[in-house]
């Protein structure tokens, strides 16, 4: 039997666990286009299967992806994605023949980038780079 410390401390591993499950995964949106982009940022960008712009992909919060996000982020905006939004993404989702998911091509935002545009940070009122939770926003006002 356990006694109520030990079911205490077992039921906070189970909630860090269902709140990890929730930002666990990285959205990544492609923003700008492929004129001028370095050879590197442009490798990294078909290794994540952004082709084009306003493609999306849902990837694992692991170190080699957010070192990938770090090479691309005057190109992308990512964030932390909420399990409805995963949902709604994957009500879009199309397989291929082999079954491999394909990145998500979503519409440009309703009411538009936010104030001054795709060329500045997100930290600067521009629509690049990390954003958080303030992805799922912007998600939703893609599809």
């Amino acid at each position: 039997m356990q006694n109520k410390k030990e079911i205490g401390k077992s039921e906070e591993k189970q909630n860090k666990r269902e709140t990890k499950s929730s930002s666990d995964k990285l959205a990544i949106i492609r923003i700008r286009g492929e004129v001028g982009v370095k050879k590197k940022i442009k490798d990294t960008l078909n290794t994540l299967r952004l082709y084009k712009k306003n493609w999306c992909v849902l990837v694992n919060k692991d170190p080699s992806f957010v070192g990938m996000t770090k090479i691309i982020k005057d190109y992308a905006a990512y964030g932390e994605v909420t399990d409805e939004v995963v949902e709604l993404l994957m009500k879009k989702a199309k397989k291929d023949k082999k079954g491999k998911l394909k990145p998500f091509r979503l519409s440009p935002p309703r009411g538009g980038f936010e104030r001054k545009g795709i060329k500045v940070s997100f930290k600067s009122g521009g629509a690049l780079g990390y954003r958080g939770e303030k992805i799922n926003d912007l998600i939703k006002r893609m599809l």
